[in-house]
């Protein structure tokens, strides 16, 4: 007698089957919140920046909405008030100068923490990140001390040689992840070669670094430009960069035109800062300055 089985069941068909790697996000009352505090921190700053910008044109405002008159004579004022074109030379020529002498000695030390083992190795990455994580005041008060004991005071060569205390660390922190990324098999290769060390570093590292030496760059430039506090402690009337001049010019000016002076190199700080941040954006990923990728050495 023949058997007939049973017919398996189907309600495993009937059933909707979970989509894999479709995650369904659900807002929350605390995303919202973060959501909102966010939005209302960019719309205040954008507040204040359209307010000073608004201000600089403006010849008379605040009574109203928009200002009645608009102007542009704050800006040629400010520029012959307070020496703008002496103070941007002094201001790009430390930048500048910073920024070479901090590639001449970050590079090589970031060479030799990325490449060798030694002890103390951890002791010395802390020492160099101490001048970026404490603040500025801390340890420029003494040095400033020790550049008017020498007779430096409010000299070009104090305000470079005190912007070099966190702007090298900073290149080397920034170019290390650069190098460990590089295979050390092609510095070993060429060794073998018969390359020299120096050859080595001019004609294979150097090349495959640029990237990272335009970054590291790039990113001390916007930090000189934008650094008071060392600055202000050791600089003059003639040595001092647009952030400190903005400051003095707040502490000097007068009258009822002060605001809008003020507010005028305000504006000049701030375009020139966004210009530097836009190009220093083109040539580096921000997350490159604290991810170290390791495994490529292996690759």
């Amino acid at each position: 007698m023949a058997t007939t089985e049973a017919p398996e069941s189907t309600s495993n068909a009937t059933e909707p089957v979970p989509s894999r790697g479709v995650r369904r996000i659900v807002a929350t009352p605390s995303t919202w919140l973060v959501w909102f505090l966010a939005a209302a921190f960019f719309v205040f700053l954008i507040g204040i920046l359209i307010s000073v910008i608004v201000d600089s044109f403006a010849r008379g405002w605040f009574s109203t909405w928009l200002p009645p008159e608009w102007t542009t004579e704050w800006y040629s004022a400010a520029w012959r008030r307070f020496d703008l074109t002496h103070v941007l030379g002094v201001t790009l020529g430390v930048a500048l100068t910073v920024v070479v002498i901090s590639i001449l000695i970050g590079l090589p030390a970031a060479y030799l923490l990325a490449r060798r083992d030694f002890p103390g190795k951890r002791l010395v990455s802390l020492l160099f990140l101490l001048p970026i994580i404490i603040p500025p005041v801390t340890y420029g008060i003494p040095l400033a001390t020790v550049m008017y004991n020498l007779g430096l005071g409010r000299t070009l060569t104090a305000v470079v040689l005190v912007n070099l205390v966190p702007s090298v660390p900073f290149v080397i922190l920034t170019m290390t992840p650069f190098i460990e990324q590089i295979n050390p098999s092609i510095e070993n290769a060429a060794r073998m070669c018969g390359a020299s060390l120096r050859n080595v570093f001019l004609r294979i590292l150097a090349p495959l670094l640029v990237p990272g030496i335009l970054a590291a760059g790039i990113l001390v430039l916007v930090r000189t430009v934008g650094m008071f506090e060392l600055t202000f402690l050791v600089s003059g009337p003639r040595t001092d960069t647009l952030v400190v001049a903005i400051y003095r010019a707040m502490t000097q000016a007068g009258g009822a035109e002060a605001r809008q002076l003020i507010s005028a190199m305000a504006f000049i700080y701030t375009a020139t800062m966004l210009t530097l941040l836009i190009i220093a954006l083109r040539y580096i990923n921000p997350t490159q300055l604290v991810a170290r990728v390791r495994d490529t050495r292996d690759d």
